[in-house]
């Protein structure tokens, strides 16, 4: 009776222990971005409630630019765009169009963080500060921490990218793309919420 070697070198049991991992990330990364939910619920709340105390200062009517805020929703939008092209080149293991689809994400996330630490600059400036009103400090509290979320998501893509490089499509790679392209849709819609409901209801209609 012949035995085969191969069936005496593979461990059965081993072929569901990296299944198990990715099952257990996915579901730890869902925790967290339902935990955000929470968090940006949160926000919003507090602005609903909060943003007719100005305190006899400028409310959102006169304070809010619809060209800036229109422009960074183009390019988270876009960003998104490009996000989900980059992972259906990743599925495809094609690793030019990856890295490309990833750095044109990246780009248009500074391009969003820069044009909102200029509209915050502006607001400052002109006496609107965070410390003017309640209104202003919750909506500070809302916009800047989605900002902070999308700062930290562009550095985790870039250190991605850097790992990309050097190791390429490994199953662990394809996980961390997959974490961070939901992780970066999320941010797309609390922006639209935020721009929907603090720009424009709240700044225009």
């Amino acid at each position: 009776m012949s035995v085969d070697v191969a069936t005496l070198d593979s461990h059965p049991e081993e072929d569901h222990v990296l299944p198990t991992r990715q099952h257990i990330t996915g579901f730890g990364f869902y925790i967290y971005l339902l935990s955000d939910g929470i968090l940006f619920a949160a926000l919003f709340a507090a602005f609903a409630v909060l943003r007719g105390a100005t305190d006899g200062g400028p409310d959102s009517h006169a304070l809010f630019s619809a060209r800036n805020a229109l422009i960074e929703t183009a390019c988270l939008l876009t960003s998104s765009f490009t996000c989900g092209m980059a992972m259906l080149a990743c599925d495809r293991r094609n690793r030019i169009m990856t890295l490309v689809g990833f750095l044109v994400t990246a780009a248009l996330g500074v391009m969003f963080i820069t044009l909102e630490v200029r509209e915050f600059s502006d607001l400052i400036a002109r006496g609107a500060g965070p410390d003017r009103s309640a209104f202003l400090s919750s909506f500070f509290t809302l916009v800047s921490t989605h900002g902070i979320h999308v700062t930290c998501g562009l550095i985790w893509l870039m250190v991605l990218l850097v790992q990309f490089l050097g190791r390429g499509f490994t199953s662990a790679m394809v996980r961390r793309f997959l974490c961070f392209s939901l992780f970066w849709h999320v941010l797309d819609v609390v922006w639209i919420a935020i721009f929907t409901f603090v720009y424009l209801i709240g700044g225009y209609l």
